[in-house]
């Protein structure tokens, strides 16, 4: 395709914005599956089974796997496989190839959204959108009675990729030599961390059982056990493929290299399944190609430990060919023109902008378009650094009139009409509204409220009031505001140069309507390579290409509500708290908060950081869920009485996922227990609808 080409098309692409809430307005993922253009017939069944399903009898294996000189498949699973618990999806075919592509300008290997589709990594796994916690490679698992140790026993007979035995060894591997020795740059996770800030204890009891000891009690740890899909880059790696990494390790290697543990470095390589064709992964592809400019290309794990009900192996498609593009509007493209199979929006900045531009493309393309809710509790957010470097300005943004000055100018309205299409509900900014704190009752409704609405409003008069009373006023006649004192004030959305028409469209309406109040406030681009560690450092004064969804509930993954690491809205005093219990605690108290290492500072004895922090703290050994819950809305006290530490502007929209129509098992809307959970990366979607299970109706066509 020349270039004069797809400038053409995508000013069509564009003309057809105008029409997409009209569109949209037509687009229901609940039609007859009888439908025009629906992906042929399909289960009315809602959720997944929450107890395991049994084992089948008997099992079948995928016809690409024989003459491979493999062992039986029963030999190949361990002896209480995983058994798809959905109750959408029915026995499939197996062959063919699935046809994705990624937006990336990092290539292949920075597109870290591939892992989103592959649950197998994981100890435990979300079922119902996060309301239930089931098995993983973990077959049962209990704790003693005040919760503070747990035992868990792993399905006996599992293997890697490669054949070779998984064991707890594989556990211990990760957790001696990475995280506690903090190699390659891991930190504990924080569910492996009690409430008095102490590490746990891991022991490997014998080959298949774990068990994680803490000082306090630890409800929690399944819950959060089974956030992220787990392994390089998404997640804590739980496990690490011992017997082929400890080749690249000093310990078991004298000859690696020094910087064997550096950032992009050897084990960085080595250890990324995705990236590489020789590590071992328990996901139900492995890397059978790699090239960073153009893309990867996948193959069935011979050894996955997964079968649905009937005996099926898993997975069903034989190759996923996943191909890089790093212009967003050539991926829509290739979408329209039916050269993609399976695109989940979210990774490919196809938005409810595109859904008129997909709908007149669907016949051409042989596609559906799915809806599935978004739970985010954002939408396009923008926060400050509150531990900005500058003295002056860490000053003003920590002053909490300032910020809700800041929210109070910003007309969430007309960014919803432009880049929402008036869906979803507009916020001042919460964690997801799908979170069990808001729906267990209606005190939890009420604090969800609260805090969707404290902000929220467009009243720019008030805003400028908060600034008269905190002499941040136009002292010098240039219809700017200075700082109190007189010195110049100028803000700036940091944003990440790649950023997407979504925050670059909210980012100018932000600054445009703080330039009414009278507030001076900049773009500043910054290379995506740089931008976390300036941020982590304290020299970024805000961020807006992100969004808040986390949940199912609030306290599994808080980094929102309580900063626990740095890369929200206080990254200093976030890595104060995640260095918790390590070696490096203590360290450099001598230096300058911005010149330890990592950068890092204490809060506030009485400020709110350290309240949200002794309510949190207070959660993770609080045994009563209700208590929990309890506690839970005590942090959102803070968050409205000082907030917002980060802003919103509409919660809950829709996300698209289009598909071919001849792609089965994946779930519409109404197949989902909450509709869809798709924002947040710790509920992987599409992975805990295992996409492994998906398979083509003619196999033969997709060859």
């Amino acid at each position: 395709m020349h270039a004069s080409q797809i400038s053409r098309r995508s000013l069509l692409y564009g003309s057809a914005l105008f029409a997409g809430a009209a569109a949209l307005g037509g687009c229901s993922s609940g039609d007859s599956p009888d439908a025009a253009g629906s992906n042929g017939p399909r289960s009315e069944a809602q959720g997944s089974a929450t107890e395991p399903l049994p084992v089948p009898g008997e099992f079948q294996q995928a016809p690409a796997l024989e003459g491979q000189d493999l062992p039986p498949v029963q030999e190949r699973l361990p002896e209480q496989p995983y058994v798809i618990p959905h109750r959408w999806v029915t026995p499939g075919k197996y062959g063919g190839r699935l046809n994705m592509n990624v937006f990336t300008t990092t290539g292949a290997a920075g597109a870290v959204s591939d892992f989103e589709f592959f649950y197998g990594n994981s100890l435990l796994r979300y079922l119902n959108d996060g309301q239930d916690v089931g098995p993983g490679l973990v077959e049962s698992w209990e704790s003693n009675d005040d919760a503070s140790e747990w035992t868990f026993h792993f399905r006996k007979g599992l293997k890697w990729s490669d054949g070779e035995p998984w064991t707890t060894a594989d556990v211990m591997f990760w957790w001696e030599e990475f995280v506690l020795e903090q190699k390659m740059a891991v930190t504990p996770p924080d569910e492996a961390r009690s409430g008095n800030g102490t590490l746990a204890t891991f022991t490997a009891v014998d080959e298949t059982t774990l068990t994680i000891s803490f000082d306090t009690p630890a409800p929690l740890t399944p819950d959060r056990i089974a956030m992220w899909v787990n392994g390089p880059r998404v997640g804590p790696f739980w496990s690490m493929p011992s017997h082929y990494l400890k080749q690249f390790h000093p310990k078991y290697n004298k000859s690696v290299p020094a910087d064997w543990d550096a950032v992009g470095g050897l084990m960085a390589t080595r250890s990324d399944w995705h990236r590489n064709p020789e590590c071992p992964t328990m996901t139900g592809y492995r890397c059978k190609s790699f090239d960073n400019a153009r893309g990867v290309v996948l193959e069935r794990n011979p050894y996955y430990w997964c079968v649905m009900p009937n005996g099926d192996q898993l997975p069903y498609i034989d190759e996923i060919q996943i191909s890089v593009v790093t212009d967003d509007q050539v991926g829509k493209l290739q979408l329209q023109q039916g050269s993609v199979d399976y695109c989940h929006g979210p990774f490919n900045r196809v938005t409810l902008n595109d859904v008129q531009g997909l709908k007149d493309a669907a016949a051409k393309s042989d596609t559906e378009m799915i809806l599935w809710d978004s739970g985010s509790g954002t939408g396009s957010i923008f926060f400050f650094n509150y531990d900005y470097i500058d003295d002056d300005l860490r000053e003003l943004i920590r002053t909490p009139k300032f910020r809700q000055a800041i929210s109070l100018a910003f007309n969430r309205e007309a960014v919803r009409k432009s880049v929402y299409f008036n869906t979803g509900e507009p916020t001042t900014g919460t964690l997801s509204p799908k979170a069990i704190e808001y729906l267990v009752n209606d005190t939890g409704k009420d604090a969800y409220t609260s805090w969707r609405d404290c902000y929220v409003a467009y009243d720019p008069e008030k805003a400028k009031q908060l600034l008269d009373e905190l002499k941040v006023v136009d002292s010098d006649g240039d219809g700017l505001r200075e700082l109190p004192g007189g010195k110049k004030l100028r803000l700036r959305i940091d944003s990440q140069a790649d950023s997407s028409p979504e925050h670059s469209t909210k980012d100018n309406q932000l600054a445009a309507d703080l330039k009414a109040i009278g507030l001076d406030m900049r773009i500043n681009p910054i290379p995506p390579q740089s931008f976390d560690d300036q941020w982590k450092s304290g020299k970024l004064m805000s961020r807006s290409n992100w969004e808040a969804s986390d949940g199912p509930n609030l306290l599994v993954n808080p980094t929102w509500m309580v900063p626990i690491e740095p890369t929200r809205w206080a990254p200093l005093e976030g890595q104060w708290y995640q260095q918790t219990g390590t070696k490096t605690a203590g360290t450099e108290l001598e230096l300058d908060p911005f010149e330890r290492h990592p950068p890092r500072m204490e809060p506030e004895r009485e400020g709110p950081i350290q309240k949200i922090w002794d309510l949190y703290n207070a959660s993770k050994v609080e045994p009563n869920e209700m208590k929990r819950h309890e506690l839970v809305w005590e942090m959102i006290k803070i968050h409205v009485s000082d907030g917002p530490f980060f802003m919103g502007c509409v919660a809950n929209y829709p996300q698209i996922t289009v598909i071919k129509n001849d792609l089965r098992n994946v779930p519409r809307k109404e197949n989902l227990t909450l509709g869809g959970f798709v924002n947040t990366w710790i509920h992987p979607t599409p992975a805990v609808y295992d996409p492994e299970c998906y398979f083509w109706e003619n196999p033969d066509q997709h060859a």
